[in-house]
């Protein structure tokens, strides 16, 4: 198993993976990070296309082949896992040759075929709970994967729509979602985001990242995502929300001692 459960899960990386400049700084960083808390389970994340922008002008990203040779490269010169979303089942393939996780996005965490497809794939899969689904919703999620033999599931929690342009992350969805019998994780960067509230683009509020995520760990989440970039403001995508990487150790410290608090009681 990917999972460790005697390790925090920390999935981490730029929410696009725009150039591998950009990828190398986090990975770099990442290392550093993994170096000083042995306690961390860290896995690489970045996306090659958002597909889901607010706008049809907002930047999607690297496309399929550059964004998989990113992901290849740091997976081979920083030795990560590395995890990545997919929206169609003809992504399936080419992506678990390369990544050990398959993501599924929060909007099509309700697509059968795609669900289907990634747990048919030999790879680790992370769904991400829609936002407009309930936490007790997630066991027919889970369920599909179960039914399509996947190897590991996780399941994570990244808020849910809060009347116009805003999120909410209800802390009971971690010990409900639980009961599914696979990790629960908070996308600690998401939980943040004002959807579609920046004229044309999400909006974010990076600052109720660490409090969002200290209080999940608190209420028996067994891991993060965090998104992160050492430039935040010039990011193609969500950087209102995404974490400085400059600020991630000291983050990333405290929540694993928070962890470590709440397991023990």
């Amino acid at each position: 198993m990917l999972f460790d459960p005697g390790k925090l899960l920390v999935i981490a990386g730029p929410c696009s993976l725009e150039n591998e400049k950009v990828c190398r700084a986090v990975a770099a960083s990442l290392t550093k990070i993994a170096k000083a808390n042995p306690g961390l389970n860290l896995v690489f994340k970045g996306s090659f296309d958002k597909a889901n922008r607010t706008s049809a002008a907002g930047a999607r990203g690297t496309g399929l082949d550059e964004g998989l040779e990113l992901l290849a490269l740091v997976r081979k010169d920083y030795g990560f896992p590395v995890l990545t979303d997919i929206h169609e089942r003809e992504q399936v393939k080419p992506v678990a040759e390369v990544c050990d996780v398959l993501q599924i996005p929060a909007f099509l965490s309700r697509q059968t075929d795609l669900l289907l497809a990634a747990a048919g794939s030999g790879r680790v899969v992370n769904v991400k709970k829609g936002q407009f689904l309930s936490p007790q919703e997630m066991t027919f999620v889970t369920g599909k994967l179960r039914e399509g033999k996947a190897k590991e599931i996780w399941q994570t929690e990244r808020g849910t729509t809060f009347g116009y342009n805003n999120l909410v992350v209800d802390m009971r969805s971690f010990p409900i979602m639980r009961e599914n019998g696979c990790p629960t994780i908070l996308d600690a960067t998401h939980s943040v985001q004002l959807p579609g509230a920046a004229g044309g683009k999400s909006g974010g509020q990076r600052e109720f990242v660490a409090p969002l995520a200290k209080a999940a760990l608190a209420a028996g989440a067994d891991g993060l995502f965090i998104e992160t970039h050492p430039d935040p403001a010039h990011a193609i995508s969500d950087g209102p929300n995404m974490i400085p990487l400059a600020d991630l150790p000291a983050l990333l410290k405290s929540c694993l001692a928070i962890w470590k608090v709440a397991r023990v009681s």
